[in-house]
C-alpha cells in the first residue's frame, strides 16, 4: 500500500479509527478500499449480467426522460472522475508529483461509470424495466462516499480553510449525482414495447415490479389493501406468469416421464433378451400398450416373472420430476446456503455486545455500530430466505400442476382392467392428496441439506465457546434421534392406515350419496350410517395412537434445546473448578442451541414428509405406469370396402387375466345399414359395442371401422353444464342442424317446460333429467356429432312406447335422419325387428345367428323361439305399421302439447322428484334458504309459465340449478371459535389455555435462573453454589417439559378427538336426516368435500395449529414482558411495533383468508370435472373429444393456481414485514441495552437481547398460525352448516308406532289427496280419491307428465301431501315415523342401485334374514344359477355401484331385495326399463306367483305387463282420467285404448 499511497499517507491507523469517541479512516483506505469496492463489484458482475441479458430479450423501452437523466448523469460523472484524473496530471506538470493512488482510482472509477452507461442503455434495449445490478452498484457507491464525504467536512473544519479546492469540489459533485442515480435506479420504467403485460386484461404486477419492489414483495401490496376493504372475487386475481400454466409445465413433465419408460422399456427388453432369448415372443396383438408404448405379451411378461434376479426396472417418477422441475428449484438452494451462513453472524456479534457492556471505558459508537449490525445481518437474512421460500413454493405449484395434468390425461387413456383396479375416488385423491403432498414437500426439501449444515456450523462455535463440556450436549441430541425416528415411523405407519380408513370412508359415503334415494325408499339408512361410523371409529383410533406418539415428540423437541444446555453447563462448570460459567459463554451458546432448535425441529419432520411423498410417488408412478389402451386396436383408417364395420374372429376380454367375454365374432355390417343386436340379459351385446369402440382387450382378431364413429350408452352420460352443450358436445352452433336434431329426439317439447329453455343448467350426472330425457339428450349428442358409424348401445328402453316408436321412425328406422349411415343397434324392443336391415342374435358371448327378419324367421332357430315367447300379437305387417305412423303424427304432437306445461316428468322416469325439484329451482340464494322457501321470482316464474296463454315465449334467462358452492366472506365469527370450544368442552379450553400459560413461566424463570447464574461469575462467588444453581435450572426445565407433555395429551389425544368426533357424527346424521330435496341441489362433489377435507382439517389441522398458536403467543408475551422490565424504555417502543404488527397482520389473514376460500372453491370443480371425465371415458374417446377435455382441465387447474400463487406471495410479504418487526425489536433492544449499560449486568443484556433474536420467528409463526386457524376453523363452520340441514319428518314416532304385523290387508285409501313437488308450484296431483283393496293388482299409465312416478313417491312420504291424506290399513301415513312407513312398503326402483360390499350386504344390510331365505329370494328372482356359479356364492364382491354385474342382473337383485323383504304392498317403479323381455317375463311371473296376494301398483311402461292386472289407473294431467278393469277401458275406447293401440295391443 505504501507503493500506492507513498509514505505520507498510511494506510490504517489504530488510534485514529478504534480507540476515540470520534473515529475517522485514513485518506489512503478511503482513496483505495473504499473507491474501489463498487468499481470491482460492477466489473465482476457484468460478464454474467451481459450473457444474461443476450438470453433473455423481453422487446425494447421506448426513451423516457428518467432514462435520459439516468444516462446524462451516468456521462456526467464519468467526466467528473476524469477531471480529478487530468487535474493530477496537470500538477505533475507543475512539478507537485502525487502519490500513483490519485491516478488511478479516477481512471478505475471513470471506467467504471462508462460501463454503467452502458449497462442504463443496454438494459433499456433489452426491455429491463428496473435494474438489481445496477442498483446495488449505486447503494454501494453512496455508501462508501458517506466516509470521505464526512471526513472531509472534518478536515476543512479542523483547518480553517480547504487545501484541495478543485478536488474537494469534484467530490460533492459526485456525491451529489451518485445519490441521485440511486434514487432514480429506484423508480420503474415502462413495460417495453408488445410485452404480454400489455395485452393481458389483468396482469401479475411481478413482472413488471422494480428491483426494490421484488425485493421486498412491496408489489404485493395492492391486493392486500383491496383484500382488506372489500371480501377478494376471483376477477380481482391476476393471471398466471405463463410459465406457471399447465400449458408450459405439463408437456415438460411427461416429456421427462416419456423420455423415462423409454429408458426402462430398454432396460426391460434388454434383460429380456439376456434371460428371455429362448422363449420366441409370439405375435403382440393385445389391446394395450403398457404405460404408453410397450408392447410386451403374456408369455414375456411370465418369463420375466418366473426370473425373479433382475426385476424389470420401473420408470422413475422421481427422476423425471427432478429433471423437470431441479433446476428451477436449485436456485432457491443457493438462497438457502447464503442464508444458512449468515444466521451465525448474530451470535457472534451477540459475543460482542455482552464483552462491550463489560468493558467500562469503552466508546459508545461501538455499541451502536454492533446494534446496527445485528438488525442488518438480520434484515438481510429475511430477505434471503423468503426469496429463497418463494422460488421453493413456486417450484412446488408447478409440481403440482404437472402432476395433476399427468394424472387427468393418463387418466382418460387407461384400460378398463387399469380402470377397475382403482376406484374413482382412489384417482381423485391421487390428483387432490398426492400431487398436495409433493407440493408441501418441496417447500421444505432444502432443509435436507440445510439443516446437517446449520447443525454442524453451530456445534462448530459452541465448541470454540464451550470446548469439548458441548460433547455433553450432542450426546443428548444424538439421544433424541433415534427415540425421535422411531416415533416417525410409527407415525408414519399410522398415517399410511389411516389414509386406508379414510379412503374407505370417502367411498362408502359416495356411494351413499350416489344410492341415496334408494336408501330413504328402504329406510336403510341406519345400517350404513352405522358402517360409516365404524370406519370413521377405526380411524379416530389411529389419530389417537398419532396423538399420543406426536406429544411425546414435541416434548422431547420442545425440550430438547433445554436438556442441551443444561447438560452442557452442568458439566462444563463440574468438570474443572476453574470453569466460571460467565453471561458471554451462557447466552451465546444459548442463542447458538436456539439456532439448534429449527433444524432438529425440522429435520424429523421433512424426513416423515419426505415418507409420506415417496408413498405419493409410488402410488402417483403405479397410476401413470397403468396400461393404456391401444388406440390401434380398431382399424379406423378408411378402406375402400363397402363394408363400414368388420370384425373377423374377434376374441375380446375385459382384462388380460379375465377370460374371454366375446369369442369367435365375425360381423360385416354393409355401408349404410342397420343391424340390430339381440339376445338375453348378460350376452355380450354391450361388450360387442366396447369391443367395436377400442375401449376391450383384444385377444385375437381384426377390427376395423371405417370413418367418424356416435356412440350412445347404455346408461346415459350428461356433463354438468348446459343442455345445448351437452347435444353440442364441442362442436360449432348450427341453428337449423340444431332444431332438426331435437325434433327427431322428440326434445321440442321438453325444452319448453325446462326453467331455461336449452340453456337450462343439467346437474351433475344429469340430474335434472328424467331418464328418457337424458337418453334422448345423448341421441341428440349422437345425432348432430353427423358421424358415418352410429353405435346405439339400448337407447330405447329408457323411454315411453309412443316416444321410441316416434324416435324409431324419425331417426333409427329406415325412413329417419340417419338412413344411409350405418347404424349398429342394440335393442329389447321386438315391434322394430321387422324394419331392420340385419339382426344379430348374440348368445353366451358368440353370434348364434344373423340374417334379416324373415330369413331368420325361416331358419326356425333361437330367434323364431324368442320371438314367439314375446310377439303378444302377430307379426305387426309392414303396411299396418304405417297407417300406424300415420295416426301417431296426429295423436303425438297434439298430445305432448296440451300438457306440456307438465311435461318434464315424462317417461321413464329416473327421478321425477328430481325434475320437478328442479322445474324452476333458481339458484338457491347463497345464504342457503332452503330450496322450499318462496322467492319472488320463483313465484312469479311459475305464475308466467302456468299462465292459459301459451303464446310463444322467449326462453327465460337460463337458470342454474345448482346453487353456487357459498363462500363465506368477512371474518371468521367468534361464534365457530366458540361452538369449536363448546365441541372440546368449556371447561377443558380454559385448562389447556392455563398450562400453556405455566409452561410458559417455567421456561422463562429457566433463563431468568441462568441470568442470575451467570452474575456470579462477576461477583466471584461461583463455587460455593454450583450444586443449588444447576438443581434448580434442572427442575424448571423438567417441569416445563413436564407441563408440555400433560397439556399435548390432554389437548390432542382427548378433547380435540372428542370434538372431531362429535362434528363428524352430527354432519353425518344431518346429511343422512337432510330431505331428498336438498341432494338434488347439493353436488357430491361439494358433500364429499366436507366429508374428507373439512373432516381432515377439524382431525388434524385446526390441533397442531392451537397449539403452535398457544406457544408462540406466550413466547412473544414473554419476550415483551422481559425486554420490558428489563429497560422500561423498551415500552415506548412496543407500542408503535405492535400497531404496525396488529395493521399487518390485519390486512394480511382478510387477504390471505379470502385466496384460500377462492382457491378451495375453484378446487372442487377439478375434481368434480376429473370425475364427470372418468365416468364418461368411453363416449370422450368415442367422439374424439380428449384433447378439448384435456383443455378443460388445464383451465380449471390454471384458474385454482391463480388463488394459490397470491396466497403463497402473501405468505412472503408479511414474512418481510413481520420479521422486520423483529428485527426491530431486536435493534431497540441492543440500543437500550448499550444505552443502559452502566447499570444492566451482563447476564441480563445478554438475556434480552437472545430472547429478541428469537422473537421473529415466534411473531411469524403467530401471524400465520391466526391466519392458518382462521382458514381451517372456517371447516368447522362448514362442518356445521351441514349438521344444521333441514331434516326430514322423524324416521320413528315412539307414541304413533304401527303394530308390529301392520299392514295386514294392504288396503290403501287415497283421500281427496293433493301434492306439489315445492310450495309455489302448482299441484302435481290434484284431489285424487280412490280405494284399492288388499291384494289388488294396480297398473298405473298415462302419458308423460301425468304425475305416476309422484303416486310412489308420496306413499313413502319423499313428497308431503299438500291437502288430504293416504291411509294403509286405517293408519294415516302422515302420522307415523318415516321409516315405521318405508319398512313396511317395498319398491322395486327403476335405477338399480347396488353398493359396493357382498351381495348379501346388498339384499340384507340389516342382517335380518337366514341364509337359506336368502338363497330363496335369489332362486325366485333367477339369480340362484349365477351366484352359485360365482367361487364366493352371496359373499360375491359387488364393485362400486354394481359394476360388475350386468344392467339386468342388477334389477334382478333389486327384485331379491323386494322378494325378501315380502311386505304387503309393493311398488314397481318401471322396473322393466332396462331388461330384454325374456327377463321381463320372468319378473312379471315371479310378481304374480310370490306377490299374489300382496297389493301391488306398477308404474306400466310395457302395457303387456299390466294387461292382466286387476285394475287400471289412467292418470291425465294429475287427475284420474280412467280407473277400471283393462278389459272394460279397452272397451270405453278412452286414453287408455289409445295407448293399447300404439302399442299393437289393440286393434
Amino acid at each position: 500500500m505504501e507503493r500506492l499511497c507513498g509514505p505520507d499517507l498510511p494506510f490504517w491507523v489504530a488510534n485514529e479509527t478504534f480507540h476515540t469517541d470520534q473515529p475517522n479512516l485514513p485518506e489512503c483506505f478511503q482513496l483505495s478500499v473504499l473507491s474501489w469496492l463498487p468499481s470491482i463489484y460492477l466489473w465482476a458482475v457484468s460478464p454474467i449480467y451481459l450473457f444474461y441479458l443476450k438470453r433473455n430479450n423481453k422487446g425494447y423501452i421506448m426513451m423516457s426522460i428518467m432514462n435520459r437523466f439516468k444516462t446524462v448523469f451516468g456521462l456526467l460523472l464519468w467526466i467528473v472522475c476524469w477531471a480529478d484524473l487530468f487535474y493530477t496530471f496537470h500538477e505533475l506538470r507543475q512539478g507537485l508529483s502525487q502519490p500513483p493512488i490519485y491516478f488511478i482510482t479516477p481512471l478505475v472509477l471513470g471506467m467504471t461509470m462508462l460501463l454503467a452507461t452502458f449497462l442504463i442503455q443496454f438494459e433499456r434495449l433489452r426491455g429491463v424495466q428496473s435494474s438489481g445490478v445496477l442498483l446495488i452498484f449505486w447503494f454501494l457507491s453512496v455508501l462508501c462516499a458517506i466516509v470521505p464525504f464526512r471526513s472531509k467536512i472534518l478536515q476543512a473544519s479542523s483547518q480553517s480553510e480547504v487545501t484541495d479546492k478543485l478536488r474537494f469540489t469534484t467530490f460533492y459533485f459526485y456525491f451529489g449525482m451518485v445519490v441521485c442515480e440511486l434514487i432514480l435506479c429506484c423508480f420503474n420504467e415502462k413495460p417495453p414495447l408488445f410485452s404480454n403485460v400489455v395485452t393481458d386484461p389483468n396482469p401479475c404486477p411481478e413482472s413488471t415490479a422494480g428491483f426494490l419492489s421484488k425485493l421486498t414483495f412491496w408489489w404485493f401490496t395492492s391486493l392486500a389493501i383491496k383484500g382488506y376493504k372489500m371480501p377478494l372475487e376471483s376477477k380481482d386475481l391476476w393471471s398466471l406468469n405463463h410459465r406457471d400454466t399447465s400449458k408450459v409445465m405439463v408437456p415438460k413433465l411427461l416429456k421427462e416421464w416419456e423420455k423415462e419408460q423409454a429408458k426402462a422399456k430398454s432396460h426391460c427388453e434388454q434383460s429380456l433378451s439376456s434371460q428371455a432369448a429362448y422363449s420366441k415372443p409370439p405375435p403382440s396383438t393385445t389391446n394395450h400398450t403398457a404405460g404408453g408404448g410397450d408392447e410386451s405379451s403374456p408369455e414375456e411378461v411370465e418369463v420375466l416373472l418366473s426370473n425373479q434376479k433382475s426385476a424389470p426396472r420401473q420408470p422413475s417418477f422421481l427422476r423425471a420430476l427432478i429433471k423437470a422441475f431441479g433446476p428451477y428449484f436449485l436456485i432457491g438452494s443457493a438462497y438457502k446456503l447464503l442464508q444458512d451462513i449468515i444466521t451465525f453472524v448474530n451470535p457472534q456479534l451477540l459475543r460482542l455486545l455482552i464483552a462491550f457492556t463489560k468493558q467500562k471505558g469503552a466508546p459508545d459508537w461501538w455499541g451502536y455500530t454492533l446494534a446496527m449490525a445485528m438488525f442488518f445481518t438480520a434484515l438481510l437474512q429475511t430477505l434471503i430466505l423468503h426469496h429463497q421460500f418463494q422460488y421453493c413454493f413456486v417450484a412446488g405449484m408447478n409440481v403440482r400442476t404437472a402432476v395433476i395434468g399427468a394424472i387427468y390425461r393418463k387418466s382418460l387413456v387407461i384400460t378398463n382392467a387399469a380402470k377397475r383396479s382403482s376406484t374413482v375416488g382412489e384417482v381423485v385423491n391421487l390428483m387432490s392428496v398426492d400431487a398436495q403432498r409433493f407440493m408441501d414437500l418441496t417447500a421444505f426439501l432444502n432443509m435436507l441439506w440445510s439443516a446437517p449444515l446449520q447443525i454442524m456450523l453451530a456445534l462448530y462455535f459452541l465448541w470454540q465457546n464451550l470446548g469439548p463440556s458441548v460433547l455433553a450436549g450432542v450426546a443428548v441430541m444424538v439421544m433424541l434421534i433415534p427415540f425421535n425416528a422411531v416415533i416417525a415411523m410409527k407415525t408414519r405407519a399410522y398415517q399410511v392406515e389411516q389414509m386406508q380408513y379414510k379412503d374407505a370412508r370417502i367411498k362408502l359415503m359416495n356411494e351413499i350419496l350416489n344410492g341415496i334415494k334408494v336408501l330413504k325408499l328402504y329406510a336403510w339408512e341406519n345400517s350404513f350410517k352405522e358402517k360409516v361410523l365404524a370406519i370413521r371409529q377405526k380411524e379416530l383410533n389411529v389419530l389417537r395412537k398419532t396423538a399420543y406418539l406426536g406429544a411425546l415428540s414435541t416434548m422431547a423437541w420442545t425440550s430438547a434445546p433445554f436438556l442441551v444446555a443444561l447438560t452442557t453447563f452442568a458439566v462444563y462448570v463440574t468438570v474443572d473448578e476453574n470453569n466460571v460459567l460467565d453471561a458471554e459463554k451462557a447466552f451465546v451458546s444459548l442463542s447458538l442451541f436456539n439456532i439448534l432448535r429449527f433444524p432438529l425441529n425440522m429435520l424429523p419432520q421433512v424426513i416423515s414428509s419426505m415418507v409420506q411423498a415417496s408413498v405419493s410417488l409410488k402410488r402417483v408412478q403405479n397410476f401413470l405406469s397403468h396400461d393404456e389402451l391401444d388406440p390401434d386396436s380398431v382399424d379406423r383408417k378408411s378402406s375402400a370396402t363397402e363394408f363400414s364395420v368388420t370384425v373377423a374372429n374377434g376374441k375380446f376380454t375385459w382384462a388380460k387375466e379375465d377370460p374371454p367375454v366375446l369369442h369367435n365374432i365375425n360381423v360385416m355390417v354393409p355401408q349404410g345399414s342397420l343391424l340390430a343386436v339381440v339376445g338375453h340379459v348378460g350376452c355380450g351385446k354391450s361388450s360387442l359395442i366396447s369391443a367395436l369402440l377400442g375401449e376391450m382387450e383384444k385377444v385375437e382378431g381384426d377390427v376395423s371401422i371405417r370413418g367418424s364413429v356416435a356412440y350412445v350408452p347404455q346408461q346415459a352420460w350428461i356433463q354438468n353444464a348446459t343442455l345445448r352443450d351437452n347435444i353440442l358436445f364441442g362442436r360449432p352452433y348450427n341453428e337449423q342442424k340444431y332444431r332438426c336434431v331435437l325434433d327427431a329426439c322428440a326434445l321440442t317439447p321438453d325444452l319448453q317446460v325446462l326453467p331455461g329453455g336449452d340453456m337450462t343448467e343439467i346437474g351433475e350426472k344429469g340430474i335434472n333429467l328424467s331418464g328418457g330425457q337424458r337418453q334422448r339428450v345423448s341421441l341428440a349428442r349422437a345425432l348432430y356429432s353427423d358421424a358415418d358409424v352410429y353405435l346405439l348401445d339400448d337407447p330405447l328402453s329408457a323411454v315411453d312406447a309412443h316416444v321410441s316408436k316416434h324416435i324409431f321412425d324419425n331417426l333409427i328406422g329406415p325412413e329417419g335422419v340417419l338412413k344411409g349411415k350405418t347404424r349398429i343397434l342394440v335393442t329389447h324392443g321386438i315391434s322394430f325387428l321387422p324394419q331392420v336391415d340385419n339382426i344379430m342374435v348374440m348368445v353366451d358371448g358368440r353370434v348364434s345367428e344373423m340374417g334379416s327378419y324373415q330369413e331368420l324367421l325361416k331358419q326356425n332357430g333361437a330367434f323364431a323361439e324368442f320371438l314367439r315367447n314375446y310377439s303378444f300379437d302377430d307379426i305387426v305387417e309392414e303396411d299396418e305399421a304405417t297407417e300406424d305412423l300415420l295416426e301417431d303424427q296426429e295423436l303425438f304432437p297434439d298430445d305432448a302439447l296440451s300438457n306440456h306445461a307438465d311435461m318434464v316428468d315424462n317417461e321413464p322416469v329416473i327421478n321425477e322428484a328430481k325434475r320437478n325439484f328442479m322445474r324452476q329451482i333458481s339458484i338457491i340464494s347463497a345464504d342457503g334458504e332452503n330450496p322450499r322457501s318462496r322467492s319472488v321470482r320463483r313465484q312469479f316464474c311459475s305464475q308466467r309459465r302456468h299462465s292459459e296463454t301459451q303464446e310463444k315465449k322467449k326462453p327465460p334467462e337460463a337458470e342454474k340449478l345448482i346453487q353456487a358452492e357459498t363462500a363465506e366472506t368477512g371474518r371468521v365469527k367468534t361464534k365457530v371459535y366458540l361452538e369449536y370450544a363448546k365441541a372440546v368442552g368449556p371447561l377443558l379450553s380454559v385448562l389447556i389455555c392455563f398450562l400453556y400459560g405455566c409452561q410458559s413461566a417455567a421456561a422463562i424463570g429457566a433463563n431468568i435462573w441462568l441470568s442470575q447464574w451467570t452474575n456470579d461469575a462477576s461477583r466471584n462467588q461461583t463455587q460455593e453454589n454450583v450444586h443449588m444453581r444447576v438443581g434448580v435450572y434442572a427442575a424448571l426445565g423438567i417441569a416445563q417439559g413436564v407441563l408440555l407433555l400433560v397439556n399435548c395429551l390432554l389437548c390432542r389425544a382427548y378433547s380435540m378427538l372428542r370434538a372431531a368426533k362429535l362434528t363428524h357424527q352430527n354432519m353425518l346424521q344431518g346429511v343422512l336426516r337432510a330431505p331428498q330435496a336438498f341432494f338434488e341441489s347439493t353436488p357430491t362433489g361439494r358433500l364429499l368435500n366436507r366429508f374428507s377435507k373439512d373432516v381432515d382439517a377439524i382431525d388434524s389441522h385446526i390441533p397442531d395449529n392451537i397449539d403452535i398458536w398457544m406457544r408462540t403467543f406466550w413466547y412473544t408475551l414473554n419476550v415483551l414482558l422481559i425486554c420490558s422490565a428489563l429497560t422500561p424504555m423498551f415500552l415506548i417502543v412496543i407500542a408503535p411495533l405492535m400497531v404496525f404488527y396488529w395493521w399487518v397482520q390485519r390486512f394480511y389473514v382478510a387477504t390471505s383468508r379470502q385466496l384460500k376460500r377462492l382457491e378451495s372453491v375453484s378446487r372442487s370443480p377439478i375434481y368434480s370435472h376429473f370425475s364427470e371425465t372418468i365416468t364418461g371415458s368411453s363416449v370422450i374417446r368415442a367422439y374424439g373429444r380428449h384433447n378439448a377435455f384435456v383443455l378443460m382441465n388445464d383451465m380449471k387447474v390454471d384458474e385454482n393456481q391463480k388463488s394459490h400463487f397470491p396466497g403463497i406471495v402473501s405468505n412472503r410479504w408479511l414474512g418481510v414485514r413481520i420479521e422486520f418487526i423483529g428485527n426491530c425489536i431486536v435493534l431497540f433492544a441492543a440500543l437500550f441495552a448499550v444505552t443502559g449499560k452502566d447499570n444492566l449486568n451482563p447476564g441480563l443484556v445478554g438475556l434480552s437481547v437472545s430472547y429478541a433474536l428469537q422473537v421473529t420467528m415466534s411473531l411469524n409463526w403467530m401471524v400465520r398460525m391466526t391466519s392458518d386457524l382462521e382458514n381451517n376453523i372456517v371447516a368447522v363452520e362448514r362442518v356445521k352448516e351441514y349438521s344444521e340441514t333441514k331434516t326430514e319428518a322423524p324416521w320413528e314416532v315412539e307414541d304413533k308406532k304401527p303394530p308390529s304385523e301392520w299392514p295386514m290387508q294392504g288396503n290403501v285409501e287415497f283421500n281427496d289427496y293433493s301434492v306439489r313437488y315445492r310450495e309455489g308450484l302448482d299441484l302435481v296431483l290434484k284431489n285424487i280419491t280412490l280405494k284399492v283393496k288388499g291384494g289388488e293388482k294396480i297398473g298405473i299409465v298415462g302419458r308423460t307428465g301425468a304425475g305416476k312416478s309422484s303416486m310412489t313417491l308420496c306413499l313413502f312420504r319423499l313428497l308431503e301431501a299438500a291437502a288430504g291424506e293416504i291411509t294403509i290399513d286405517d293408519v294415516k301415513i302422515a302420522e307415523i315415523g318415516l321409516h315405521d312407513l318405508r319398512s313396511k312398503l317395498t319398491i322395486i326402483p327403476q335405477e338399480p342401485v347396488l353398493f359396493s360390499g357382498t351381495l348379501r350386504m346388498n339384499l340384507d344390510p340389516f342382517e335380518k334374514y337366514a341364509d337359506e331365505d336368502v338363497w330363496k329370494a335369489l332362486e325366485h328372482s333367477h339369480l340362484q344359477k349365477f351366484v352359485s356359479n360365482q367361487p364366493a356364492k352371496l359373499e360375491l364382491e359387488c364393485s362400486e355401484g354394481g359394476e360388475n354385474l350386468s344392467v339386468g342382473q342388477r334389477q334382478l337383485v333389486c327384485l331379491a331385495r323386494a322378494l325378501l323383504r315380502k311386505t304387503r304392498i309393493l311398488i314397481l317403479d318401471e322396473a322393466t326399463a332396462a331388461i330384454d323381455l325374456e327377463t321381463d317375463d320372468l319378473i312379471q311371473s315371479t310378481i304374480r306367483t310370490q306377490f299374489e296376494d300382496c297389493t301391488v301398483f306398477t308404474i306400466a311402461h310395457r302395457l303387456n305387463t299390466i294387461m292382466d292386472y286387476t285394475r287400471v289407473l289412467v292418470l291425465d294431467k294429475g287427475q284420474i282420467a280412467e280407473f277400471d278393469t283393462p278389459t272394460s277401458l279397452l272397451s270405453q275406447r278412452g286414453i287408455f285404448y289409445g295407448m293399447a293401440k300404439d302399442a299393437g295391443l289393440a286393434q
